[in-house]
């Protein structure tokens, strides 16, 4: 994607696209300095106020766990839907590192994922990309998830209070069902 694309793609809407059939990305503009963004990627006590903890050691191949505990994210965190444990844990490893610029890692049964980070001024633009998700549901999953999860990083990051995590989760799963193909 070129410089421009990005630009407005970050500018246009805070939803994922389909960048092709199985590619999903979804940008977010951010406050910096790019470190302090870095951190809230890579350090497990700054990662788990948006995402999931789990250390992080910053070298290629190195696994991470990452252990989510979603109704945790906010407060309230919203009432969690039918099928979702309180804790879901998952084993990755770094497949790319250059700091603090880019982190992909490897990502349950899909084809991974990547964050991009490029300094706009005083802000910091975040590309996600999440690759070979294979199948419709488990996309509609997954940018809802992201799209809720990189909420609390932007109002975390600007010192908000973000919205009730499983409220927005399940608002967004509809909103993207209405927006992805099917």
């Amino acid at each position: 994607m070129s410089d421009l694309a990005t630009t407005d793609l970050a500018e246009r809407s805070p939803y994922g696209v389909l960048t092709d059939p199985a590619t999903l990305t979804i940008q977010r503009l951010l406050p910096g300095p790019i470190e302090r963004v870095w951190d809230y990627l890579t350090q497990s006590d700054l990662r788990r106020q948006w995402l999931a903890a789990g250390e992080m050691e910053l070298k290629v191949g190195a696994p991470v766990e990452f252990v989510w505990r979603n109704h945790e994210l906010t407060d309230p965190p919203g009432e969690r839907p039918p099928g979702f444990a309180e804790e879901h844990r998952m084993e990755s490893r770094i497949t790319e590192l250059d700091p603090p610029h880019r982190l992909a890692i490897t990502w349950g049964s899909t084809g991974g994922v990547s964050f991009e980070l490029e300094r706009r001024g005083s802000e910091v633009l975040l590309t996600l990309v999440h690759r070979r998700v294979s199948d419709r549901a488990t996309l509609l999953n997954v940018s809802s998830g992201w799209h809720a999860h990189l909420d609390i990083l932007a109002a975390r990051m600007a010192g908000r209070e973000p919205e009730p995590f499983w409220q927005n989760w399940s608002r967004l799963k509809e909103d993207y069902a209405r927006r992805l193909p099917a």
